[in-house]
């Protein structure tokens, strides 16, 4: 039985929170586009930031309904573990390891969705972005609920996530920037 420090359930618990909470406002904003195609979601702000602009892509559907759906799912059962870890609760390591499996899809998930807002949708939606955010720091605190104190290749994964995830938030920011950076220039 693994049992999470304060800090690391907190920060899983908070985290599943505002990543349960995008999830579900973009599924809310979905939905009321599909009712009202002349809806303007409450995220598209400008020509970049632009939620309505992705939602009505096939890749924000990828397995045939909204992909945040997959977020109100999987957020839901990372915010059941936290508020068991907050309770002092100790989790076997193999749900850890599916916790930790299932963070690591999602950072996937989001590459691939990342990439797609960047060269092919060409816009970027707030409440995804709080989404990639998000999904970094929670895979690295529970990289070291499971690894932090073993030897070896995963022990140094464990002491390397914080870094790992700012080097993930460095290289969005620029990826972010170069491809939008004549609109970014132009509001100066």
């Amino acid at each position: 039985m693994i049992t999470a420090p304060p800090r690391a359930a907190w920060i899983l618990l908070l985290g599943g929170l505002a990543g349960w909470l995008a999830a579900v406002v973009l599924t809310i904003e979905r939905f009321k586009l599909f009712t009202d195609p002349g809806y303007t979601p409450s995220c598209s702000i400008n020509p970049i930031l632009s939620c309505g602009s992705v939602m009505v892509t096939k890749q924000a559907a990828v397995f045939g309904f909204p992909n945040p759906i997959i977020g109100i799912v999987g957020f839901s059962v990372l915010v059941t573990l936290a508020v068991l870890s907050v309770a002092g609760v100790g989790l076997p390591k193999w749900i850890w390891g599916g916790l930790w499996l299932g963070l690591l899809l999602g950072v996937g998930f989001i590459g691939w969705l990342i990439f797609q807002s960047l060269y092919r949708i060409n816009a970027l939606c707030p409440y995804c972005m709080v989404v990639w955010a998000i999904i970094t720091p929670l895979l690295a605190v529970v990289t070291d609920q499971l690894w932090g104190g073993s030897r070896g290749p995963l022990r140094i994964l464990a002491e390397w996530r914080w870094t790992i995830v700012a080097l993930f938030y460095a290289v969005v920011l620029v990826l972010i920037f170069l491809r939008f950076q004549d609109y970014w220039l132009s509001l100066v």
